[in-house]
Parts: C-alpha cells; sequence; structure tokens
C-alpha cells in the first residue's frame, strides 16, 4: 500500500476497526514514517477524548433482562446430534439413490421398449420371410406337377365355355389319367358367401366325381392342378358347378362352365 493509502487508515487503525492484516501494515508503516507516527497520536488522542466524554450508564431492567434472556436460549441451544446428522445425511443419500435409481429405470425401460420394437419388427420380417418361402415352394411344386401332367402321354385337352350364369367365363384343362388334371379359368365371378366352385370330371356312368375346388382371384382368374383317380371312367365332359363352401359328393347347384371331350 502507498503512503497515503496507509495514512487515510491511521483514523480507523486507532479505534481498532481494522482488519489483523491492514492493521499490522499500519504499524510497520508508523515505525518508520514520522508524519503518520503524529496523525497517529492525534488520532489516539481524539478517540480518548470520545471515551472519556461518554457517560457511563448501566441498563435498563427491562433491556439487561431481554439480554440475559437472549444469552441463556443461546446458551441452550445444542448442536443437532450425531444421529439426527446421520439421520438427515442418509435421507439425503437415499433420495439422491432414489432419483436415480427412477432415471435409471427409465432409461432401461426405453431401451427395453425399443429392443422389444426390434425384435418384433425381427419375428415380423421372418414370418413374411417363412410365408414367401412358402408360397414360392407351393408354387414350385405345383409347377412340377402342372409340368408333369402337360408333358404326360395320353395328355387330353378339354375347352370349357361359359353358361347363362357366366357367360364370359372361359376355362381349359389338360387331364391324364396317370398324372392328374391342370385347370386355368379366367373371367369367374365371384363366389356369394358360402358358396364355391367345385370341378367335376363327368364319366359314362351317372355320377359325376369331384376333382377339387377353386378359388379365382379378384380378376376371376384361377390355375390349379388336380390329382385326379387314375382308375375313373372314360370322361365325357369337365364341368363347374356353384356349390355350398367345402363342396358336396355330388353336384347340386348351377353350372357355370362346361366342356366335352
Amino acid at each position: 500500500m502507498t503512503h497515503e493509502e496507509l495514512r487515510t487508515n491511521i483514523d480507523a487503525w486507532a479505534i481498532g476497526a481494522l482488519p489483523e492484516a491492514e492493521a499490522r501494515r499500519v504499524e510497520a508503516h508508523l515505525a518508520e514514517c514520522p508524519e503518520c507516527q503524529a496523525d497517529a497520536q492525534a488520532a489516539g488522542a481524539v478517540t480518548v477524548g470520545l471515551a472519556e466524554s461518554a457517560p457511563d450508564q448501566a441498563p435498563s431492567p427491562a433491556v439487561r433482562a431481554r439480554l440475559m434472556s437472549v444469552a441463556a436460549a443461546g446458551g441452550q441451544r445444542e448442536r443437532p446430534s450425531l444421529a439426527a446428522r446421520t439421520g438427515w445425511l442418509v435421507a439425503a443419500a437415499s433420495l439422491v439413490l432414489a432419483g436415480y435409481l427412477t432415471w435409471d429405470g427409465l432409461r432401461l425401460r426405453d431401451q427395453v421398449a425399443t429392443l422389444s420394437a426390434q425384435l418384433a419388427e425381427a419375428r415380423a420380417l421372418n414370418t413374411a420371410a417363412e410365408t414367401r418361402i412358402a408360397s414360392l415352394q407351393h408354387a414350385a411344386e405345383r409347377g412340377v406337377s402342372a409340368m408333369a401332367v402337360l408333358t404326360a402321354p395320353d395328355l387330353a385337352q378339354i375347352d370349357l365355355a361359359g353358361q347363362p350364369e357366366a357367360p364370359d367365363a372361359r376355362a381349359r384343362a389338360f387331364w391324364s389319367r396317370e398324372r392328374g388334371m391342370v385347370f386355368s379359368a379366367s373371367k369367374l365371378p365371384p363366389p356369394p358367401p358360402g358358396k364355391t366352385y367345385q370341378v367335376w370330371v363327368v364319366t359314362t356312368d351317372p355320377a359325376p366325381i369331384s376333382a377339387g375346388l377353386i378359388e379365382p382371384d379378384s380378376q376371376g382368374h384361377v390355375d390349379v392342378v388336380f390329382a385326379t383317380p387314375p382308375d375313373i371312367p372314360q370322361p365325357k365332359a369337365v364341368a363347374v358347378t356353384l356349390e355350398p363352401a367345402g363342396g358336396v359328393p355330388a353336384p347340386t347347384g348351377a353350372k357355370y362352365l362346361v366342356g366335352f371331350v
């Protein structure tokens, strides 16, 4: 500190109002500066005069009683016990731990939800792949069966025409006694609810033989391979009728397609 800064602190030093470190710097300066020593003596005289001029008065009974009450209350205050402080720390730690566990639980729940969604997606893809593979396998097997029929040495072709119930419908059957029948149709109207189309092989015997059921797509198209019995009598015709769902042993419904051998 400079001489002027120390000199301005002399009055505060004289009445003991300086912090200990600053008071030591002022005292060290006074030991070396006669000018500041004179100021310090003057300040000391003023301080003593002020102290002597103040009258001695005892505090009133009310003030004294209040001071004693405050002092007694302060003396009765005790620091919290170790058990109390320990309990507070445990409670605080419990709150922190509970907050962490809640946050960690939410984080883990989000991770589980994400993993569950990914697993569900993987399962859906796997199911779709299995369905696609089964469909391709079925198509391949049908293709092999159809090729076997179409290359049979005893192959017979029967063209079917639409009947009054479906005049625009057309179909063609390739039949082999040894290998079965390939049946293809187009422009068949959608069957009513609870109904299905049934293909019949009409023989010389009175009762037609069921080759199987067909279900056209939205365009009225169908391709199917039937395994017909190899010992059936010589066919005279192939027909398609509308029957109850699940089929019947003998035709009962209206004819939609008929073709003669």
